[in-house]
């Protein structure tokens, strides 16, 4: 078990990391024509502007949530926002976005799935990727009710502790993970 933990939450992220990194920079240098997203807005357009517009909202508000709220150090905001608003503000402004996030996804995916002519055009990575997207939304929200058993941030300054730990190659982030709830450890898988 310990090999595992430290292999997630300690190697893995860099892996990834890495892949990503390293994987754009060769498709734009070496395919950078091919790189497109596929529109199959004039297919369908039924509920396509409500469905992406609700993914997208909520995506940029969990994206901007988990870069600032993770990201920054404590003690630039510890003056003046205690730990414990902080994690409400997470809970709640983070919930909110998860929720259209969940919602435009599953109806992207409905339609993905379900309009022929969409259908046609769709790839499996296509449905692969909105799946994953919408799993990963889904493990997020999951972590609200464990989250709001621990009011007084602890929780929170753990998961914060090791992603900034992830962020700045610090060694040994898995320990900041270290008696957090298993739903958090698979959202960050």
């Amino acid at each position: 078990m310990q090999f595992l933990n430290m292999f997630f939450f300690d190697i893995y992220p860099y892996i990834a990391g890495a892949v990503f990194l390293i994987g754009s920079w060769l498709r734009y240098d070496y395919g950078q024509y091919t790189w497109r997203a596929a529109s199959s807005q004039m297919l369908d357009r039924k509920g396509m502007n409500l469905a992406s517009n609700l993914f997208h909202i909520g995506i940029l508000g969990i994206f901007v949530g988990h870069f600032f709220g993770m990201l920054t150090p404590h003690w630039m905001y510890e003056a003046w926002l205690p730990i414990e608003v902080k994690q409400k503000m997470a809970m709640f402004a983070g919930g909110a976005s998860g929720v259209l996030c969940l919602i435009g996804g599953v109806l992207l995916l409905k339609r993905r799935l379900f309009s022929p002519r969409v259908r046609a055009t769709t790839t499996g990575a296509d449905i692969l990727i909105l799946s994953l997207l919408v799993i990963q939304c889904a493990l997020g929200l999951l972590t609200i009710p464990f989250s709001a058993q621990h009011m007084d941030g602890s929780e929170m300054m753990k998961l914060v502790g090791w992603a900034q730990s992830v962020v700045t190659f610090h060694g040994g982030a898995s320990q900041h993970l270290d008696g957090v709830a298993f739903i958090f450890r698979l959202h960050l898988v």
